[in-house]
């Protein structure tokens, strides 16, 4: 069953992007590589000079899905399950750690996703990727961006998400949007984006994922 909660923007910096500006805007856009140039790469250490690149990283890929709706451009995000292992009730893009069984960073943000929401791949247009993100729980992240095509027919897996919706590419486009916290986590004392949209907490990684889509399309 297809979710529909498309929550309503009061903010329209991002109106007049379409798919096609999308598209071409990513088409010109060069990503940050971790084998080809650290200064770019993204990740917890960089609003928090003493965090240092853990070693031993893990690849791992999400897909950043744009869904290209009638009534306006969104991002479909999901709400992690309160009892997983790791980052339980946050809310992220789909994906996870690449596997042995794909071929690079697409296939797995492809397969994840179809694993966590049931998205089949050929909804999904891969239009591009975003700087690498590194997290400090040791993860190298790439992100995925893909136009995804409505109707979706999404079949979430109730173990892993708990919530499937969509936030108006507006809200996420406009920098005004863009907070910065710091709290005391397990880890220490900790600066992190936050992007709070109504009764939604984005942060951490995910809220630094899509500044970097913020800073590629609101250009």
């Amino acid at each position: 069953m297809e979710q529909r909660k498309i929550l309503s923007a009061r903010h329209t910096q991002s109106d007049a992007l379409t798919a096609a500006a999308v598209r071409q805007r990513f088409g010109a856009y060069q990503p940050g590589l971790r084998s080809f140039d650290t200064e770019q790469v993204r990740g917890d250490h960089i609003l928090n000079p003493d965090v240092k690149l853990p070693p031993g990283l893990r690849p791992a890929a999400v897909l950043v899905p744009i869904v290209d709706r009638t009534e306006g451009l969104t991002v479909l995000l999901t709400q992690r399950h309160e009892n997983l292992n790791a980052h339980a009730g946050q809310i992220s893009l789909p994906g996870g750690q690449v596997e042995p069984v794909d071929t690079d960073a697409v296939a797995a943000a492809l397969r994840e996703t179809r694993e966590e929401i049931g998205l089949s791949a050929d909804r999904a247009q891969v239009i591009g990727r975003l700087d690498t993100y590194i997290t400090g729980t040791g993860f190298e992240i790439v992100p995925v961006v893909a136009l995804l095509a409505p109707p979706l027919a999404l079949a979430p897996d109730p173990s892993e998400v708990t919530d499937v919706f969509e936030v108006p590419l507006a809200f996420v486009v406009d920098r005004a949007n863009h907070r910065r916290e710091t709290r005391e986590l397990k880890n220490g004392v900790r600066t992190f984006f936050v992007l709070p949209y109504e009764n939604r907490y984005i942060w951490g990684a995910t809220a630094g994922i899509l500044v970097n889509l913020s800073e590629v399309l609101g250009r």
